[in-house]
């Protein structure tokens, strides 16, 4: 209820911006948006439309942020970054601010930590109705698709693609976008993100990311003779034997129902949500066939949720009573928490082996993205934009701040060259599953670099999560009336329209 009331008072904005643009003579025709009429222009990594001779091109739209001619011109500006980093992350961000400014004294950044993610957002689209936003947050895609109802977030293509060069502080200069090594150092998957709105422009850039993978007890695994499955098929056939193994276990725990679907969808293929037009599209043969599947396996016992365990799945697997799993999937930051406790000698009671989760086998891996990337506001001073733009930029190219925030938080790099990083390099050569558990499972998230997915954007994006993860729930326990297959029609349906209802 409190994500649709945010979206109204946004929405009311975005009409009151739009009759008062219309009123000024001097602004220039606002994106309309409309699917129907014009398709998004695409650039590549030079700025030109992609597919197209360079000779007769049409200029590229920048989107709704045009850069000014001189690019950041040195002028004294003040910004505000919101973010939820505790203490110790913090700590790592003022040391580089401290960097960032030897470069560029005269940008002034003050860092506010602002309780979760979602406390973020919906202190942000108050803030956008008395146009008081920040001017730089963390985010999340449905966030920003929140945020663009009233036209808030900057988009960040004549930006990345900006030849103008810079001036520093220390004597040097910058061209003031990315160049094309640095475009491609980004791990794609984390990058493409930002592109996940409908029309094809750049809203984030990545900062810090996780994903799932595959937590298994390597004790029992050996002492069994098992092996890791990486198939769904595999995984089915793992969970049989530990069960024979075990009869009071229940083999597998996962904690995003809603990842869980939504990771299916994208492996098989088959249709989740569109950013334009239709929006919920899960409602299919493919996918039906897969809640299908989980329904069998959650009967005989092989699985258990976040929510049908009433807690993290971990507590499962970490467990010494009768009761526990050997197979968690949860995400790769929550490395630590997927761990024993050690005993009073440091011994812990079984060593963890982490895995890329399951796939189909089809050669389509794919593996969900997730973590927070960064968004740019705009502003009436065109110069905080850009200079905001200076800072993420800094931050988000820097292999240095990448390596250090990476290891003190938990959470992935989004360069690929982090990798050949001395300091990084040898946190990760530490990987094993007892103390150095984030190690082992940053190193499998490094492996898996050319899986990473992410689901398109749009305000109802939340919803449709919310209500896939539901949905799973209910088909795994509901009563079928001696009708499977119908059961899971009706929730797929009811599913549906509560989206429409609530998107």
């Amino acid at each position: 209820m409190t994500k649709r009331i945010l979206a109204t008072m946004l929405v009311v904005l975005m009409v009151f911006s739009a009759l008062m643009l219309a009123a000024c003579t001097n602004s220039t025709p606002a994106n309309t948006g409309d699917q129907q009429t014009a398709e998004p222009t695409t650039t590549d990594n030079a700025g030109t439309p992609a597919g197209n001779d360079q000779q007769t091109a049409e200029p590229v739209s920048e989107g709704n942020f045009t850069v000014p001619e001189a690019g950041y011109d040195g002028s004294e500006v003040n910004l505000t970054f919101y973010h939820t980093m505790g203490t110790n992350l913090s700590d790592v961000l003022n040391l580089y601010i401290e960097e960032f400014n030897k470069l560029y004294p005269n940008i002034h950044i003050t860092s506010e930590k602002i309780g979760s993610y979602d406390d973020v957002r919906d202190q942000i689209s108050t803030e956008i109705t008395v146009g008081n936003q920040p001017n730089i947050a963390y985010c999340y895609p449905d966030h920003v698709a929140l945020y663009n109802l009233a036209g808030a977030v900057a988009t960040l293509d004549g930006l990345i693609n900006s030849q103008i060069e810079v001036a520093r502080a220390d004597g040097t200069a910058e061209i003031l976008g990315l160049t094309d090594e640095q475009k491609a150092d980004f791990i794609p998957g984390y990058y493409a993100e930002g592109t996940q709105f409908g029309d094809g422009l750049m809203y984030t850039m990545p900062f810090s990311k996780s994903t799932e993978v595959l937590y298994y007890n390597k004790t029992f695994f050996d002492a069994n003779g098992l092996t890791v499955p990486t198939t769904w098929e595999e995984m089915e056939a793992t969970c049989a034997k530990i069960k024979e193994i075990d009869p009071n276990s229940i083999p597998l725990g996962y904690d995003s129902e809603s990842n869980w679907f939504i990771t299916m969808c994208e492996q098989y293929g088959s249709d989740y949500t569109s950013a334009s037009g239709d929006h919920y599209l899960f409602n299919n043969e493919t996918n039906r066939g897969f809640i299908k599947m989980f329904r069998e396996w959650y009967q005989k016992g092989y699985l258990t949720t976040q929510k049908l365990y009433g807690a993290y799945t971990s507590g499962l697997f970490t467990s010494t009573d009768e009761v526990k799993s050997y197979m968690s999937i949860g995400s790769s930051a929550g490395a630590t928490h997927q761990r024993p406790a050690a005993d009073a000698n440091g011994e812990y009671p079984f060593e963890v082996g982490i895995s890329t989760i399951p796939q189909l086998g089809n050669g389509n891996n794919k593996v969900i993205s997730q973590g927070p990337s960064v968004c740019i506001f705009k502003k009436a001073n065109e110069q905080e934009v850009v200079a905001s733009w200076l800072f993420i930029k800094f931050l988000t190219t820097s292999v240095d701040f990448q390596a250090e925030f990476s290891m003190a938080s938990g959470y992935v790099p989004v360069l690929k060259s982090v990798a050949d990083n001395e300091a990084y390099a040898s946190f990760i050569a530490q990987a094993d599953g007892g103390k150095y558990i984030s190690a082992l499972s940053a190193k499998v998230c490094l492996e898996q670099e050319d899986y990473y997915y992410t689901s398109p954007a749009f305000n109802g994006s939340s919803t449709a999560r919310d209500q896939v993860g539901t949905l799973l729930t209910k088909c795994l326990t509901a009563d079928d009336g001696g009708n499977v297959d119908a059961m899971i029609e009706a929730a797929f349906a009811e599913a549906v329209d509560e989206c429409e209802y609530n998107g």
